[in-house]
């Protein structure tokens, strides 16, 4: 099974129907240019194929900060329902290991929303530590 970026509109386009599952507030129709627009600030789309069709997928990017030093953030990681369980994600949180450490990222973080337990399962199995709250504001301009 195939992991790689997603750098053509059709890659990115295929990736909707898994990323739908995490975030479905997004319309179909835009997906592509909002994925095009967080590239310019250095968001990469990943993906696992199964059959030729996306089943798992990762959104993240990489910063720096005087906490964390070199990092990789994961923005968005989700598999598809029909293919929970199977070893796809473990996968893809493998290979955004490596390629954080290829990028001589010092750490890999994500965040996770706090109803999603079964999520924080798999990643402290993962070897993640649950280590802060995030907290946010929304601001009205």
């Amino acid at each position: 099974m195939k992991i790689g970026l997603a750098s053509t509109d059709a890659e990115i386009a295929a990736c909707y129907p898994v990323i739908r599952e995490l975030r479905p507030h997004l319309p179909e129709e835009t997906f592509i240019a909002r994925v095009r627009s967080q590239q310019q600030y250095g968001y990469l789309l990943a993906y696992r194929q199964e059959m030729g069709m996306p089943v798992a997928a990762a959104g993240f990017r990489m910063g720096q900060s005087l906490s964390w030093g070199r990092y990789l953030y994961v923005d968005d990681l989700v598999t598809l329902s029909t293919h929970r369980s199977q070893g796809h994600g473990a996968a893809l949180l493998s290979w955004l290991e490596s390629f954080a450490v290829e990028h001589n990222c010092e750490q890999l973080h994500l965040g996770s929303g706090f109803q999603r337990k079964d999520a924080h399962r798999f990643y402290e199995r993962e070897g993640f530590a649950s280590v802060a709250y995030h907290f946010h504001k929304v601001l009205v301009p």
